[in-house]
């Protein structure tokens, strides 16, 4: 047998390999994301429980505030015995792929989960997909070291279990894979594609065993956007590309201004402390804001109401992430596009002769948008938006809207939102060191 056959026969064994291995990772992941991601979704709503409950009496305030303080107590306690699960993790998973950084892959998915749940079921303005990558790719890397894998491998399966912990989280397999090719790893490789869309799939059918088939956002796209609004959606994508822009620099600033303060439990405090004034007169800032995103696209909001709710959440959400708190900004990124294109179409119908029937086509553009301008990953943001919210008739306007928001954020010498967080990662550990 020639040498070249047996290199043919020895890549394709390797290729399958991994693609039964990558299914093995993704059924782990899709068990352990399905459960963080019901204990959010039963905290979340039990916020709201004792937010009412809190009015009633001060009594159920005193309560309502020593739960909150209990809450950042758990929060303090994943952070100090598990460093590497606070913020979003896939500044860490990079940082790992790239051999820059080592995590503990038990402590990180404990730490993660109930760290996640305490910090977002209190308020504070973040995202369970960050999260869920981190904890599939340590998933991943746990089944890679209790099998005694290599080192090469080990990444391999935790490329696998990130795209699959993407999927389970929001329910799009496809853009899981495309995550991982575009933003984890910036290369393609016919091993990883296959295996790590292998996983994602299996990962998004234990989510759907669980959680039933529904899109994760119950918009009513009835048809798709003619051609005659297209010129709306350019505009729409600068506006975008400017607001992505100033999210990553204020973002970066805020994280300055957290680093004058030494003690990292201190800075954790901020935000939570926070949660009581807005819970008191602007609840709707608190929390992930999903069920924002279906409010604006249902045209209820005035133009104003959509505004000051983009100010508000825009600064609390980045005051929640810089902080380092256990959780992510994909949705509250999601959110804030949703918010401000939600703003932006109410006035196009207003005085652009804009049919209110498309504003839930213009709250998906937003999405997309605005997460091209902030992560600079424009196809799994087309992706992502398209499965999540089941509308395939619109992919052109979201195509468009996403490239020139990219385009935008390019020219005004922003920089990816995770590139930018890796790097500052990276120099505190060096400083450390």
């Amino acid at each position: 047998m020639s040498s070249t056959n047996k290199n043919t026969k020895w890549a394709r064994r390797l290729r399958y390999s991994l693609i039964l291995k990558g299914m093995a990772v993704g059924a782990a992941v899709g068990v352990v994301v399905s459960l963080f991601r019901y204990l959010l979704m039963k905290a979340e709503p039990l916020r709201w429980t004792l937010l009412e409950y809190a009015e009633q009496s001060a009594g159920h305030a005193l309560l309502g505030g020593l739960l909150l303080a209990a809450a950042f107590a758990g929060a303090c306690l994943c952070l100090h015995y598990a460093p590497m699960a606070g913020g979003s993790g896939i500044p860490q998973l990079k940082g790992e792929l790239i051999g820059e950084i080592e995590e503990n892959w038990w402590k990180t998915i404990l730490a993660k989960i109930l760290g996640g749940c305490l910090c977002i079921g209190a308020g504070l303005a973040l995202g369970r997909e960050g999260p869920s990558i981190q904890i599939g790719a340590m998933a991943g890397k746990g089944m890679a070291q209790l099998a005694g894998r290599k080192k090469r491998e080990e990444k391999y399966l935790m490329t696998c279990g990130a795209g699959a912990g993407l999927a389970c989280a929001f329910g799009a397999p496809l853009a899981g894979t495309v995550f991982v090719l575009e933003e984890l790893l910036s290369t393609f490789s016919i091993e990883i594609l296959l295996s790590t869309w292998m996983a994602s799939m299996i990962a998004d059918f234990v989510a759907n065993v669980i959680f039933g088939l529904k899109p994760v956002f119950a918009l009513r796209i009835e048809e798709a956007l003619p051609l005659r609004y297209y010129w709306m959606v350019l505009v729409l994508g600068i506006l975008l590309g400017v607001l992505g822009v100033a999210y990553n620099k204020v973002t970066t600033w805020m994280q300055d201004l957290y680093a004058k303060i030494p003690n990292k439990y201190v800075r954790l405090a901020l935000p939570f402390l926070l949660v009581v004034p807005l819970a008191l007169y602007y609840p709707m800032a608190l929390g992930s804001g999903h069920y924002l995103v279906d409010q604006a696209a249902s045209g209820m909001f005035t133009v104003q109401a959509l505004l000051i709710l983009l100010a508000v959440r825009f600064l609390f959400s980045i005051f929640s992430f810089a902080s380092g708190a256990p959780g992510g900004i994909f949705l509250p990124l999601l959110v804030l596009g949703a918010v401000g294109a939600g703003a932006y179409a109410t006035v196009m119908t207003e005085y652009c002769g804009l049919m209110s029937i498309y504003i839930g086509t213009f709250v998906m553009m937003g999405m997309t948008g605005l997460f091209s301008a902030i992560v600079r990953s424009p196809i799994t943001g087309i992706i992502l938006i398209t499965e999540m919210g089941g509308d395939y008739a619109n992919f052109l306007p979201l195509s468009i809207v996403a490239f020139t928001a990219y385009v935008v954020a390019d020219l005004l010498h922003g920089r990816p939102v995770y590139d930018q967080l890796l790097d500052r990662m990276l120099a505190r550990n060096r400083s450390v060191k």
